[in-house]
């Protein structure tokens, strides 16, 4: 549970909540909510009682401070039914580390040192707030200080190793994401829906030494769609070696929509393919302006297949650089002379084009959102593809980036 107005108000983004995610998962411990609350006591009370009603441990990040809006160890000893008292062990760090560092103390910096009865302090290395883990019933809050680096340190030293042993059990939580594109979410879920039906059957119960993986769609806008595989195992071998054997039932059924893993790009793919058959690619680009080659040159070692780009975005450019046939620009026939002409201008393998109308307005006739991408490819006349797609300016030209990058990856495939 993350505390703080300025979270709500959307000042501050919450990266706290998404890191524990990942170290819990890390330390085979499951995490099934994530709250975020204003610097209300109420409210936190209330959010702390809802979070205590359907989890066994809670852990809390921020208002742990000294000023008057830190109130998360009121809200904590309410919830305990316990008495907020002084430390002196920590009040005498806090003002050690004061003199230490030749600054006048202020006397609200010792509510820092202010414990829930029966709870349990977790000591600062880095800072001045301690966390504390604060018994309530046979349930456990963690609270933790909403800095980034302190909370890490009490993740690691204090937080995970105690909720593994409460737990009785080491476990480690692994997922893989395959990245699709081409597909709607509704296409893809119906196309995987084997593997949920087996994996969903009720006659057979997984264990953390025969674990059985769930999977998950993740919507990714311009990205497509990802389909993430976790696994819960005794140890990460066990764990890999389930989340591998999913993988490949599922890129059976997905085939070549699968593009990459993780944290694996188009453009990275793109690259690695053009590596594989030791070809080199240059790009021509109207419509989109650009983006295209930005994405390539993103990938490291872009040096070693991407000779270089035109943003054609004049008519009289494609004419006088890229060799088109003077007429409409908007067309199946100028991709392809477009892919031509930056393949013969570059001394590239591949030539690839975009062209079109980003919108709002439409240009030669033709309506906002359509797309011609151009494909010049080594012993095969070019070709050339009409798209339509939605969304505004920024939209349509993102999309058109990625379909030219995958229809590249595809005719590479195929080769």
């Amino acid at each position: 549970m993350a505390v703080g107005t300025e979270l709500l108000l959307g000042q501050i983004v919450d990266s706290n909540s998404a890191w524990m995610g990942q170290r819990l998962a890390q330390a085979g411990i499951d995490s099934h909510y994530q709250t975020k609350v204003g610097d209300n006591l109420a409210r936190i009370v209330s959010a702390l009682r809802l979070a205590l009603d359907r989890s066994d441990a809670v852990l809390v990040c921020g208002g742990l401070g000294p000023t008057q809006d830190d109130i998360t160890r009121e809200a904590i000893a309410e919830v305990m039914g316990a008495k907020l008292v002084p430390d002196e062990a920590v009040a005498g760090r806090i003002r050690s580390m004061f003199a230490q560092r030749g600054r006048t103390m202020s006397e609200n910096n010792l509510r820092q040192a202010e414990v829930p009865e029966g709870a349990r302090v977790i000591p600062q290395t880095r800072g001045t707030a301690p966390g504390l883990i604060c018994p309530v019933g046979d349930k456990v809050i963690y609270a933790m200080p909403g800095v980034p680096y302190e909370m890490m340190d009490m993740m690691d030293r204090a937080v995970v190793p105690d909720l593994q042993s409460r737990s009785g059990e080491k476990a480690v939580i692994r997922s893989r994401t395959l990245r699709t594109w081409g597909l709607a979410e509704s296409a893809v879920a119906e196309l995987v829906a084997p593997r949920l039906e087996l994996l969903d059957r009720p006659d057979e119960k997984a264990t953390l030494s025969a674990p059985r993986p769930t999977i998950a769609f993740l919507a990714s806008g311009i990205e497509g769609i990802k389909v993430r595989v976790t696994a819960k195992a005794a140890d990460e071998e066990t764990a890999d070696a389930a989340i591998a054997a999913e993988e490949a039932e599922l890129r059976r059924l997905l085939g070549d929509r699968v593009f990459g893993v993780d944290d694996e790009s188009m453009e990275h793919a793109v690259g690695a393919a053009l590596i594989e058959r030791d070809l080199t690619l240059a790009v021509a680009e109207s419509l989109t302006g650009g983006l295209v080659a930005s994405r390539l040159v993103n990938v490291p070692g872009a040096g070693n297949w991407f000779k270089g780009g035109v943003v054609a975005y004049d008519s009289e450019v494609k004419f006088n650089v890229l060799g088109v046939t003077r007429g409409p620009v908007v067309t199946l026939d100028c991709a392809k002379e477009m892919a031509e002409g930056v393949r013969r201008l570059t001394g590239s393998d591949i030539g690839i084009s975009t062209t079109g109308v980003a919108g709002p307005d439409p240009q030669e006739e033709v309506a906002p959102g359509t797309a011609f991408i151009g494909l010049a490819l080594p012993g095969q006349p070019a070709d050339a593809l009409e798209l339509h797609l939605p969304g505004d300016r920024d939209r349509v030209r993102q999309f058109c980036t990625i379909s030219l990058m995958d229809a590249l990856r595809r005719r590479l495939l195929e080769a």
